[in-house]
């Protein structure tokens, strides 16, 4: 399995999840990129099966090119329909409804997925749409769960070191893309997102250096994202997200103990200007975007005042935190322009 210095979104633990809230056209790939999708991995290299993929639970065998497959982890559907494959069955776990999928998928399938629940799967809903090939690359990485996914059909689950949701973007890819055989386009996909940032940030010089935060408010209250060494610290993940077009972590954050999932801290309303930075991106989880625009700690910091601070919510924050390959091009595109007025 190849690595890279950079890419990743590392996800959020399943206590997280919790408490935040989870046609195909003509050949050759659409404008995002990727390959269009097809029922099965029609299109793997000759030659790709058998294939065997290195995960926590040791290596897995795939015999053949997988014809039904459900994607069960967090963004393994879409990381498949990136690679031309759409499955059988999937999970929602940010809750788009209709295909499971957000607007930088959409037009992917041709046949709507089985939705199949996130955290509690239905077993027997998976086993009744005949997989041949169950992906559950970014999942809890509980030992349980996967022994009974593998009963069903030979199972991709996380990586080493991905428990918790933590396999990072290029993993994930990886995983799927050698289980389907299609380990080129899965190359291609990494690299063509790397690129991307690339120009991003050569385009925008001034970046470089300036101090960014990356918070969030949930019913809970307030926390923010932090780098490696367990953290959010590769391409994909939100602070390397800005990190990669020149972005200085707040080093008042990264000082800050980090939660027992090793990516995030929280922060008390009363310590609130340690977001202060530069820089300050922000978004809701499962709760009305103005419960934090007029939060009083919010506004009174310098950033807010000074106007800059931003605070994305709906489809760009999803994208911002899905981290696929697919998501993350969409949240860069949103994004860019964003930072641009809120740090020129």
């Amino acid at each position: 399995m190849r690595r890279r210095a950079l890419v990743s979104p590392v996800l959020i633990s399943a206590a997280a999840v919790l408490l935040a809230g989870c046609s195909s056209g003509a050949a050759g790939p659409d404008a995002s990129g990727s390959a269009p999708a097809s029922s099965g991995a029609t299109s793997a290299a000759a030659g790709a099966f058998p294939a065997t993929v290195e995960t926590k639970f040791g290596e897995v065998t795939v015999e053949s090119a997988p014809q039904r497959v459900v994607a069960l982890g967090w963004g393994d559907a879409e990381t498949a329909l990136a690679l031309g494959v759409q499955p059988v069955g999937a999970s929602d776990w940010l809750g788009f409804g209709g295909e499971g999928v957000g607007p930088w998928a959409q037009g992917l399938y041709t046949t709507p997925p089985t939705i199949i629940e996130t955290l509690e799967p239905s077993y027997e809903a998976i086993a009744a749409l005949q997989p041949d090939l169950i992906l559950d690359t970014k999942s809890s990485g509980d030992q349980a769960r996967y022994d009974r996914l593998s009963q069903i059909a030979p199972t991709i689950g996380v990586p080493e070191g991905g428990d918790s949701y933590l396999t990072t973007t290029e993993q994930q890819m990886d995983l799927v893309s050698e289980a389907l055989g299609k380990e080129d386009e899965g190359d291609r996909l990494v690299d063509a997102l790397e690129q991307e940032f690339e120009a991003a940030a050569a385009a925008h010089p001034q970046w470089d250096g300036r101090t960014a935060t990356v918070a969030t408010k949930t019913s809970n209250g307030w926390g923010a994202y932090i780098e490696g060494p367990d953290g959010d610290d590769e391409l994909g993940g939100r602070v390397a997200f800005m990190e990669a077009l020149g972005f200085e972590q707040n080093p008042r954050v990264a000082a800050l103990p980090a939660n027992s999932g090793g990516f995030s801290v929280d922060v008390s309303t009363e310590q609130l200007d340690l977001l202060d930075a530069d820089v300050v991106v922000a978004f809701p989880i499962f709760i009305p975007t103005t419960d934090l625009t007029g939060d009083a700690a919010w506004t009174a910091l310098p950033a807010v005042s000074q106007g800059r601070a931003l605070v994305i919510d709906g489809d760009t924050s999803s994208a911002f935190s899905l981290g696929t390959t697919l998501a993350t091009s969409y949240a860069l595109q949103q994004l860019v322009p964003e930072l641009e007025r809120v740090s020129p």
